[in-house]
């Protein structure tokens, strides 16, 4: 047995290409160190810890709403978790966020014409039901503010299905997405832009008014089935789809809001759409419905402490030139409630703070300072990334000290998929660099340099202002079809091999950005459109 230990980390370097060590740099190329690649390798691959730091983030301490008990409880777990492994200068940075809603009990029964159990979840920021409710349940068409006259004193007391019956079909379609050759040239092309960008319909009655309605008429709970299809894009605006899962996968959003001020909304639930539709089925045949619902939820004002943060910690720079220069890694802490935020996004915070752990462990002395980063709100609209950009980078046209200190920012948020490469953000100057990186990491899967501008993610505010923000690709596996803001995105459906090999990429990347002589290339401002 301890001669096959002792072989380990001698088959972990063989493993690299054999070419590489004797290669030298091409001129203007980074000078790489493959013998730290290999240790890199061999401390997260052998001896990660980064399942159980995604089950204390989910198992234990989740779901992570923003401003909730469970962020809360998490962001003091991983405070004291990264004090522990002896890193520097940890801290909560916070910021107002508003109000936190968390939910205390739900449950919900048909009791005629049948009692069944339905299975669904509350919208975050959902007032309660004040104890259990009974309420006889109508379905209402309304598509113009014509329809509302025609519900007007007739809906109170009543527990309102407000969408028509959907379709349910067999799992038929893509339901794992993983990147063949056919999505390795799409994610290596450059889009040509649409002018003017994508464009959604307007509501013909603003949501606002609709809740008004339903408040003012006394309903007792709104109750909807979700979205009208079941395909969803397979996300970075790439031309792959994914059938959605039904079978009891509830995908569920908000249905309030965190300013205490805003206006009343109805209680509202997203049920199972086979559950849904069945009651849609029984009333069209003229037959009464009846629910009794019990909600309580909490709401949790803002203090003098403010609801939101951020959670930072570094590994300090050593050389005196450099070591006040920054390379950030990151993700969004915070999760939606119906799950446990295990793929979105414990996956990405446990990956970054693995990374982390391997290079403390293995004792690098980085030039650059390494700064974990993990972001509260990203589900609200960035709030935390945006904050942090404020406060370090740049205020609108005014720019902070450490502006000209950030290297880069490298971000995770697509699940639990690995990484294949990264978008570069139509940054072209990283390209030679990146492709130096990951050419050592192919027996990894790592081969990709996608060079488009994604979206919807913690990389976006520093992009913004002029930094160099990049999100990983990764393969979206069930992302988009099963675990995305659901009550099915918990840590069974997380992979742990992929997470292992997360973490150990993005080591690599955090260490040669650290590593290398000059920051990373910055992209030229953009031109200003003109107006057509």
């Amino acid at each position: 047995m301890r001669f096959v230990r002792c072989l380990i980390v001698p088959v972990a370097l063989l493993a690299l290409p054999l070419a590489l060590p004797l290669a030298l740099p091409a001129q203007g190329a980074d000078r790489l160190d493959y013998q730290m690649l290999g240790r890199i390798r061999d401390e997260g691959m052998q001896r990660s810890q980064v399942m159980d730091i995604v089950s204390w983030l989910a198992d234990v301490k989740g779901p992570r709403l923003t401003a909730s008990p469970g962020f809360n409880q998490a962001g003091d777990w991983t405070i004291e978790t990264l004090k522990k492994w002896g890193m520097s200068n940890v801290r909560y940075e916070r910021w107002p966020f508003g109000r936190g809603w968390s939910l205390e009990r739900f449950s919900a029964h048909m009791i005629e014409p049948q009692i069944q159990p339905l299975i669904g979840y509350p919208k975050a920021w959902s007032p309660g039901t004040g104890g259990v409710v009974t309420g006889e349940v109508v379905q209402v068409t309304i598509n113009t503010p014509a329809d509302v006259e025609k519900y007007r004193g007739k809906l109170k007391g009543k527990i309102v299905l407000p969408q028509a019956e959907r379709a349910v079909r067999m799992l038929e379609g893509d339901l794992v997405l993983k990147m063949g050759e056919k999505e390795v040239k799409e994610a290596e092309s450059t889009p040509i832009p649409s002018v003017g960008g994508p464009r959604f319909p307007t509501p013909a009655i603003a949501p606002a008014v609709l809740n008004k309605f339903y408040v003012d008429e006394g309903v007792v709970a709104i109750f909807d089935r979700g979205s009208d299809s079941d395909m969803s894009a397979g996300g970075s605006d790439m031309s792959w789809q994914t059938q959605r899962v039904d079978g009891g996968t509830v995908f569920v959003g908000s249905g309030g809001s965190r300013d205490p001020n805003a206006p009343p909304v109805p209680v509202q639930v997203t049920l199972a759409v086979e559950h849904y539709n069945r009651m849609i089925r029984i009333l069209q045949k003229g037959v009464p419905v009846k629910v009794e619902l019990d909600l309580r939820v909490k709401f949790h004002d803002e203090g003098a402490t403010p609801n939101g943060f951020n959670i930072i910690a570094e590994i300090p720079g050593t050389d005196p030139k450099l070591k006040d220069e920054i390379v950030l890694i990151g993700g969004h802490f915070d999760s939606w409630h119906a799950g446990t935020g295990a793929t979105d996004n414990a996956t990405g915070s446990a990956a970054m703070m693995e990374a982390l752990r391997i290079l403390k462990t293995l004792g690098v002395q980085p030039r650059r300072t390494i700064r974990i980063a993990l972001w509260g709100a990203e589900e609200q609209g960035l709030l935390g990334s945006r904050d942090y950009v404020k406060k370090h980078i740049a205020d609108g046209d005014t720019r902070m000290p450490e502006y000209d200190k950030h290297s880069a920012y490298f971000n995770i948020d697509n699940g639990t998929g690995k990484i294949r490469g990264i978008w570069m953000q139509q940054n072209f100057g990283v390209q030679p660099i990146f492709q130096q990186w990951i050419t050592p990491l192919a027996d990894l899967g790592v081969n990709t340099l996608g060079p488009r501008s994604v979206t919807s993610t913690d990389h976006l505010p520093f992009d913004a202002a002029g930094i160099p923000g990049f999100q990983f690709i990764q393969e979206r596996l069930e992302y988009n079809s099963r675990t995305h803001h659901s009550n099915m995105d918990v840590v069974d459906r997380v992979q742990r091999d992929d997470m292992v090999q997360m973490s150990t990429v993005v080591a690599w990347f955090a260490y040669n950005a650290a590593m290398r002589d000059e920051k990373l290339p910055r992209k030229a401002p953009p031109t200003p459109r003109v107006a057509q």
